[in-house]
């Protein structure tokens, strides 16, 4: 019997650009977000359009990192600055961490989270992100990161379910 055929390691190279996103790619954002999406099986819930990204991408606080291979997205980070109202100062919510299926497993998503700690680093900014329960290969993948990883449930509130409460 024939042992199954092996996928190769990814060939991303090792100086796959990172470079934060401007407005003039909303519309390669938007598709990575739409890829994400499907990948968790949520893509009924992304809304945002290109155009809309286009606005979002000229917001300071607004950070999407993109990686770059051969001038073609490969991977995206995201977060948001915003602030902590119990230390006062400002954290990163990093919102999506995403490579392209063609490029995992090659050090991609490794290289966007240190930029993104780059980013963080002379504010010394807390970096924070949820990871679903049952994803455990991004669980491991964030402890070797020096993550701290705290069971917590996080709650949504809808308009629907919260104009019902009055």
């Amino acid at each position: 019997m024939t042992p199954p055929a092996m996928t190769p390691p990814a060939m991303t190279p090792p100086a796959t650009p990172i470079r934060r996103a401007a407005p003039a790619d909303a519309a390669t954002v938007a598709a990575l977000v739409r890829e994400i999406a499907a990948h968790e099986h949520q893509s009924e819930h992304v809304q945002v359009t290109d155009e809309q990204w286009q606005q979002l991408l000229g917001r300071p606080d607004v950070v999407v990192l993109v990686a770059e291979c051969d001038g073609v997205a490969v991977g995206y980070v995201s977060a948001v600055r915003r602030l902590h109202l119990w230390t006062g100062g400002d954290v990163l919510d990093l919102d999506d961490l995403y490579v392209r299926p063609g490029h995992r497993d090659a050090g991609v998503g490794r290289r966007l989270m240190a930029a993104l700690a780059a980013l963080a680093a002379p504010e010394q900014l807390l970096v924070r992100w949820g990871v679903e329960a049952d994803n455990v290969d991004a669980q491991r993948f964030y402890r070797r990161l020096g993550a701290t990883l705290r069971p917590k449930v996080v709650a949504a509130w809808t308009p629907a379910a919260y104009t019902a409460v009055g």
